[in-house]
């Protein structure tokens, strides 16, 4: 009987790992599809690189093919990384090798687990090291997102860390802009490379319209013109919950059909604190915000991409255990393209901490198991396309 009963699951997985897709990567309507015009869902996680010491985190816990190798077998098929511009705009940074970074905040300890682990990353420059984890995932058959997480590298995100909106104090459009060039530029011939996600969760005081436009869509054309074959990934106002204003006025570019939208969701960016209402009518209120929000682009002939969603994987988060069921049954009905927060299971330096856990991953401390395995399970259902698989249906 419980064999029966795991077997669906574990078939699942192994479709989600062995399906291989023609790429580059486009849009038709509110899907994305392949060169062969059949569907891909992405079913990504996030692995976090824009943190102090400008490295992807976990080389100390385990070898880079290992991690890769972990992702596919958890059944996701793609991975958002993250990146600060800094990486390949501050000459010094850039070409600081992972050793020394690390040595700036004194991670002796990390350091030796990556001589263990990954003892060729130790003099790689950072950018190298980061090109290094690209190719470790594309040579595994993982596809990649480039996000630009934020300017200046540290833990994101806060109305007032300098990072939020153009203009702000780290986040100077010339700059930003610059980035994204040389980042599309450096990866423009690896077509697992899918997609680039120009910025994460804007936010703050100097959030305006007209700066949206102006500079979302000159990033986002500099980007198609670097790296043609990528999606290009555009984020919204207040930490990625609002795109409302593309309601009337539409995004203007030279191309559409590698144009994808981005939005966040957890239990804490609801407009209601789940333990306090009852759940189906907190759940119905949440959806409808998104639905208002964002949830109108995909009717409009848009991708819709939930880059960021999570919860404490100890099951202690009351908020979270409420939201985790609203969200399941929300992202299966609209079968949207998502990336779980996170695949980080501790951090080498993060907001002053070393070596802090991080509840909401997918993998333990040390990076060998998963964290949850009842969570995984649950999320299986959303890691295969429902919908779109022969035909492009409408927004169910």
């Amino acid at each position: 009987m419980m064999k029966h009963v795991l077997l669906p699951l574990f078939s699942l997985l192994l479709l989600n790992q062995s399906v291989s897709h023609a790429l580059p990567l486009s849009t038709k309507s509110r899907w994305i599809v392949d060169e062969h015009g059949q569907r891909v869902k992405l079913a990504c996680v996030n692995w976090v690189a824009h943190t102090d010491v400008m490295v992807a985190e976990g080389l100390n816990k385990q070898p880079v093919d290992v991690i890769s190798k972990k992702i596919l077998k958890m059944g996701f098929n793609c991975v958002r990384l993250t990146w600060p511009t800094y990486l390949v705009t501050n000459a010094f940074l850039a070409n600081l090798t992972v050793k020394k970074s690390f040595l700036r905040f004194g991670l002796h300890d990390d350091i030796l687990g990556i001589q263990k682990n990954n003892p060729t990353f130790l003099d790689l420059s950072l950018i190298k090291a980061y090109q290094a984890v690209v190719a470790s995932l594309s040579n595994n058959k993982v596809m990649l997102i480039l996000d630009n997480h934020l300017t200046k590298p540290g833990w994101c995100c806060a109305i007032t860390d300098g990072n939020g909106f153009f203009g702000d104090k780290y986040f100077k459009p010339n700059l930003w802009i610059n980035g994204l060039r040389k980042m599309a530029t450096l990866f423009k011939d690896n077509l697992n490379v899918i997609g680039m996600s120009l910025r994460n969760e804007l936010r703050g005081p100097g959030q305006n319209v007209d700066d949206w436009y102006r500079y979302m869509q000159k990033g986002a054309e500099v980007v198609h013109k670097a790296k043609p074959n990528a999606l290009v990934i555009l984020s919204g106002f207040n930490f990625d919950k609002n795109l409302s204003f593309l309601h009337n006025k539409p995004v203007t570019l030279s191309f559409k059909d590698k144009l994808v939208f981005e939005v966040h969701w957890y239990s804490f960016s609801s407009v209601s604190a789940w333990k306090d209402g009852d759940p189906k009518k907190v759940c119905h209120q949440a959806v409808s915000n998104y639905t208002r929000m964002v949830g109108f682009l995909p009717k409009q002939g848009y991708p819709l991409f939930v880059s960021e969603w999570g919860v404490d994987l100890r099951g202690t988060n009351e908020d979270d255990n409420k939201y985790l069921g609203c969200f399941l049954k929300w992202a299966s009905k609209h079968d949207f393209d998502w990336a779980l927060w996170t695949l980080v299971g501790s951090y080498y330096f993060r907001e002053g901490v070393v070596g802090m856990e991080e509840y909401y991953g997918i993998l333990d401390y040390d990076w060998a198991n998963v964290r949850n395995s009842s969570f995984l399970e649950k999320i299986s259902v959303i890691q295969s396309p429902r919908h779109g698989r022969h035909y492009f249906d409408t927004l169910p």
